[in-house]
């Protein structure tokens, strides 16, 4: 065959990447969010629209999609059976349907052993060794993804509102983000009914703002939330010698905020989850050696 697909799709957005069977990247796209769990069918179609614009970026016709088998690793693909109603549905001509935690640690570790942690929109946690897999969370916005950015904002609107009842004190944190909804609770409740975990991950980056300027409130969400990361990497039960990746929209603002311990593990990715997605797409459906 003459091309192959790694696709990595998320909470916020989708990308592809169009690949000669030896790894060598011909084009990369990127279009809306893929994850399978809160929105198959807008998933379905983000991951298609991701391949189209790859194959135009590659200078190839959309039309060989169809003829290229595709590696995919995706959110939500621990829950239910989401994964297996999306495959009838692609239009490629084979897929692999993997996690999007599987294809980041592939990115980030290449073949050594270690661990990543992702906190993007939602958060997962996975180590390697010897092979074998044993991932931490990744349960879904409504009962998991502690310390990922959809919970982070969703606990900042309920203080918010806490606030403005005055159940618990005001801090100019809550201030700016009623004031996001015109002062009115009732509005931010309204958002709240038909939000997603982006759109709810959209407040993150508001809590480290006012972090930065010592808003107890946001103190006390990231304290949280670091507590909940590094009970989960605790979990993973890693030695001081593994290696330790920190992905995602959010981990280079919780890194610097981990104990000691954890700190010393970190190391910088080798790849993205994009290029993790190749290289399984090249294990599973090159021809030639995948590359190092």
């Amino acid at each position: 065959m003459d091309l192959v697909l790694g696709i990595d799709g998320g909470g916020t957005s989708c990308r592809a990447a169009l690949a000669a069977p030896d790894g060598t990247l011909l084009g990369r796209a990127k279009a809306g969010a893929a994850n399978i769990t809160t929105d198959l069918a807008g998933a379905r179609e983000s991951i298609v629209e991701a391949a189209r614009l790859a194959f135009l970026d590659a200078g190839r016709d959309p039309a060989l999609i169809a003829r290229t088998p595709a590696l995919l690793g995706l959110a939500g693909t621990n829950v239910g059976h989401a994964s297996d109603r999306l495959q009838a549905i692609l239009p490629f001509r084979q897929s692999i349907v993997e996690s999007d935690a599987a294809i980041a640690l592939e990115g980030a570790l290449g073949d050594h052993d270690g661990a990543i942690a992702i906190i993007g929109t939602g958060s997962i946690f996975v180590s390697r060794k010897a092979g074998r897999l044993h991932s931490v969370g990744g349960w879904g916005f409504i009962i998991g993804d502690l310390g990922g950015g959809a919970r982070l904002g969703r606990d900042l609107l309920e203080a918010a509102l806490l606030a403005h009842d005055g159940i618990r004190p005001a801090t100019p944190l809550t201030e700016a983000v009623l004031s996001r909804f015109g002062g009115a609770p009732g509005s931010a409740v309204d958002y709240a009914v038909t939000a997603k975990p982006r759109d709810f991950g959209t407040f993150a980056p508001l809590v480290f703002e006012h972090l930065d300027k010592g808003d107890p409130l946001a103190g006390e969400l990231v304290g949280r939330a670091i507590g909940h990361i590094e009970q989960a990497l605790d979990a993973l039960a890693l030695g001081e010698r593994d290696r330790l990746c920190a992905l995602g929209g959010l981990a280079e603002l919780y890194a610097p905020l981990l104990s000691s311990r954890y700190r010393a593990m970190l190391r910088p990715p080798l790849q993205d989850a994009l290029g993790g997605a190749v290289r399984m797409a090249v294990r599973r459906f090159g021809t030639v050696e995948r590359p190092t």
